[in-house]
């Protein structure tokens, strides 16, 4: 058996209808909504397909009718979804996230980073971490308050994003290491990227 292309794209494409297909997951709890707190804000940042966790988060929150999606849009959470990729021809579920922008103002806030169309404070392409560093301060201050941050897509924004929060924490007199590891401890801080 060949596993080094596309295996399980051509599996599901050479099964039949009615063919029994046995399918598993990412296991773990990195990329879970706590559920504990209707109240919780949830700061979602993807690059690309690494928005697929987060579609089912704003999914389960706003578009289902489950107990704690009405529970969150009754209470004061928000869910801020940070969206990263080239230009706009390539934002993944936009239609989506205007309908639930457009009904849930209150609870969902929705930002976008275009490398190829937005320029950042500097002159240079919008990256993600541009993106999110315009809204350093009150990230800081929902994560002090107990916010839950979140990070899926391409590793290489990481280096960006940790940079960024770095420097905010130098400005604010803080060691980055120490806030990192207090979010982490607090299980605030999730990293899902490949």
């Amino acid at each position: 058996f060949d596993w080094s292309s596309d295996v399980c794209s051509n599996y599901l494409c050479d099964s039949k209808p009615g063919d029994d297909v046995k399918l598993t997951g990412p296991s773990g709890k990195v990329m879970l909504i706590p559920e504990k707190d209707p109240n919780v804000d949830l700061i979602m940042v993807a690059t690309g397909t690494g928005i697929a966790p987060y579609r089912s988060f704003i999914r389960r929150l706003f578009v289902e009718k489950t107990p704690f999606g009405e529970a969150y849009t009754k209470g004061s959470g928000l869910a801020w979804l940070f969206l990263g990729v080239a230009n706009s021809d390539a934002l993944l579920y936009d239609d989506e996230w205007q309908s639930v922008l457009k009904a849930h103002p209150k609870n969902f806030k929705l930002d976008y980073a275009l490398s190829r169309e937005q320029k950042n404070k500097d002159g240079g392409k919008m990256y993600i971490q541009d993106k999110v560093a315009e809204y350093s301060d009150e990230i800081f201050t929902r994560m002090d308050n107990g916010a839950h941050m979140y990070f899926c897509g391409l590793k290489g924004m990481m280096p960006g994003i940790t940079e960024m929060l770095e420097g905010v924490c130098k400005d604010k007199g803080l060691v980055w290491e120490d806030k990192l590891t207090q979010w982490k401890k607090a299980g605030q801080w999730h990293v899902e990227v490949y």
